[in-house]
């Protein structure tokens, strides 16, 4: 049938590019499987009047036969009663009705071979048409894989990686510069109070001992206070 042809070129076709074509690929797969169950209805339809056909004109055999049969016998009882002209008349419709009979017999050859090949269709469309659910599931399952991960994709693209790089690349720099700057600020104050605390560990300044030392020497001998002038 000519859906089959059609299912089949588009479980063959190439799937990433169905994907990337404006047409939506789940709606693509649920309408031929759409068109499969309205085609296997229709299809089991004709199989169904077929059938009812057959019957009918098994019921019109029959019938045929046995009014053929009939005239049969009404011929014997003609000639058994010495009339051969009603026995001659007999043999004739008995002679019609066995030609409708085997014009029937005939037809039922070709419609019994019509529903064969009705139902090995009507057999083949069922299973094509399990087979295409399956493969709908599994193939609407990739499509929106691929759907997300091409907007994904999409999504990554507008993001400029470079850029991002670049910025934590600057913020390491800047932490970076912060961590000197705190470090040389503790340096410096760290100098300034190990100066205070060296001034304070070095004692009176040395003219403050050289003041003193005079004072101690002056009252016993200021003879001997250097530099002193002496007359």
């Amino acid at each position: 049938m000519g859906l089959f042809d059609r299912f089949s070129r588009l479980i063959r076709s190439n799937f990433n590019s169905l994907v990337s074509k404006a047409e939506d690929p789940e709606k693509i797969l649920e309408q031929a499987v759409q068109d499969m169950q309205s085609d296997l209805i229709q299809l089991r339809q004709a199989v169904a009047q077929a059938i009812a056909t057959r019957k009918r004109s098994e019921r019109q055999l029959a019938q045929s036969e046995s009014i053929a049969g009939d005239w049969q016998q009404r011929a014997k009882l003609a000639l058994q009663q010495g009339n051969e002209d009603l026995a001659r008349e007999a043999l004739l419709r008995r002679k019609s009705y066995s030609e409708t009979a085997a014009s029937i017999q005939a037809q039922l050859q070709q419609q019994t071979s019509v529903i064969d090949k009705l139902k090995q269709s009507m057999t083949g469309l069922e299973s094509k048409l399990m087979e295409a659910k399956t493969r709908k599931d599994l193939f609407i399952a990739r499509a929106r894989a691929a759907q997300a991960s091409q907007q994904l994709n999409e999504t990554l693209g507008r993001v400029s990686t470079n850029n991002a790089l670049n910025a934590f690349d600057r913020m390491e720099d800047r932490v970076h510069q912060l961590e000197a700057e705190a470090e040389a600020t503790a340096e410096l104050s760290g100098d300034d109070l190990e100066k205070q605390f060296t001034a304070l560990e070095s004692g009176p300044d040395v003219d403050q001992e050289l003041a003193a030392l005079k004072k101690q020497l002056a009252p016993n001998d200021p003879a001997k206070l250097p530099y002193s002038d002496q007359g």
